[in-house]
């Protein structure tokens, strides 16, 4: 039965769909079926409370469909984080140790390849590996734990150091960035992930990593890894003190470095982007904010595949979005469900509720309950099998 209050409710429900006119609406839909990148205007639009979610995400996975088609990718992958001593001291990490903590952790080089040999044996094709900017350990150390990995298990694929690391070798070395990167393959290094984008917005960015590189610095570091060969991966953490305007922001910058990276694919050997993944910001250990609802976690996801048209894949990283959203967002733009996940830690110091890991039997039931064909893929989106 109808209350006057729901009736209320209603009318003004009503009220705020119609100041969208369908002309509004079709001008961004036709955009996206033409391909044409949208504007920063387009992106907030579409971030709008009142601009259907479920009309952005059969937008978006369109695009999707575009791309990938009815596949969603999964891999068989490891983590592992050396150290979590980090001279940055992040607000928002909740992975940081002080060296007189209990909860302190470097790990020996023993420690390093008997992971890599589990991971070996457990069917990984990838090892992924992040930590912290250890106050007292040179670059050597950091450049062995590659070469450790490599000669225990010569057929993984070594994903490795995102931007601050690479920039914190630069001043450990007093090298260039390629220089370091060029070093880093030579010791057996394949791609990189995208951890320490954050957002970029230099507003937000001073707020939860204040002496963490910036954005400029970042986007130069991944420049670089394409020009020298090295795929990577874009990130983006949302849900925390940013706005919805920083976080088009943040896309079309990702989008605008990828254009330029594809732009030099014909006449060298460089890379580009492989993924976007959004990161849904864990506030239980830091800055105690509240969750971001999954309603915006799913219109941030499928707003994300429409602007970066250019970037072929969109990981739904259940790490942090939890199962049941990372299934639902297949059918918001997302095609990826990301791997198993076995060993990681800096989510799950900041939170995270997702279980420890996922079997591969477990990832490709959840993948087919989604209506898709689950597909192992290699770190490069080759598939296997």
């Amino acid at each position: 039965m109808f209350t006057t209050k729901t009736r209320l409710h209603e009318e003004k429900c009503f009220k705020q769909l119609n100041k969208i006119t369908m002309s509004e609406i079709s001008q961004v839909e036709d955009k996206i079926k033409s391909n044409e990148p949208l504007t920063f205007d387009d992106g907030l639009f579409l971030m709008r409370d009142d601009v259907s979610l479920h009309r952005i995400g059969m937008l978006a996975d369109s695009v999707r469909w575009r791309f990938n088609g009815i596949v969603t990718y999964y891999n068989v992958n490891t983590h592992l984080n050396p150290t979590n001593l980090c001279i940055s001291r992040c607000p928002l990490c909740a992975f940081r140790a002080e060296a007189d903590s209990e909860r302190a952790k470097t790990m020996t080089f023993d420690e390093v390849k008997e992971r890599a040999n589990e991971a070996a044996a457990n069917g990984s094709t990838e090892i992924h590996i992040v930590g912290g900017l250890h106050p007292e350990k040179n670059y050597d150390w950091y450049r062995d734990i590659i070469t450790t990995v490599r000669n225990a298990a010569p057929k993984l694929h070594i994903k490795a150091w995102a931007a601050p690391e690479i920039d914190h070798f630069t001043t450990l070395t007093s090298w260039s960035i390629k220089q370091v990167l060029r070093d880093m393959i030579a010791a057996g290094l394949n791609s990189m992930p995208g951890g320490g984008a954050e957002i970029f917005a230099d507003k937000p960015r001073q707020i939860i990593a204040p002496r963490k590189i910036n954005a400029a610095r970042w986007l130069e570091i991944h420049r670089a890894a394409h020009k020298v060969g090295l795929s990577t991966n874009a990130t983006m953490l949302f849900g925390h003190v940013e706005t919805k305007s920083d976080r088009i922001d943040h896309l079309i910058r990702l989008r605008e470095l990828q254009t330029e990276s594809l732009s030099q694919r014909d006449n060298t050997k460089s890379a580009a982007f492989n993924a976007f993944v959004p990161l849904v910001y864990q506030p239980h250990a830091t800055l105690r904010l509240q969750r971001a609802a999954a309603s915006d976690i799913l219109r941030t996801i499928a707003v994300s595949r429409v602007m970066l048209n250019n970037i072929p894949h969109i990981k739904a990283y259940w790490v942090t979005l939890g199962l049941q959203i990372a299934q639902i967002a297949q059918a918001y733009g997302a095609d990826d469900m990301d791997g198993t996940i076995n060993g990681e830690k800096v989510h799950r110091e900041a939170g995270t509720q997702s279980p420890d890991a996922i079997e591969v039997e477990n990832i490709k039931r959840l993948i087919k309950e989604t209506g898709h064909e689950p597909t192992e893929r290699d770190s490069e989106y080759s598939c296997i099998g």
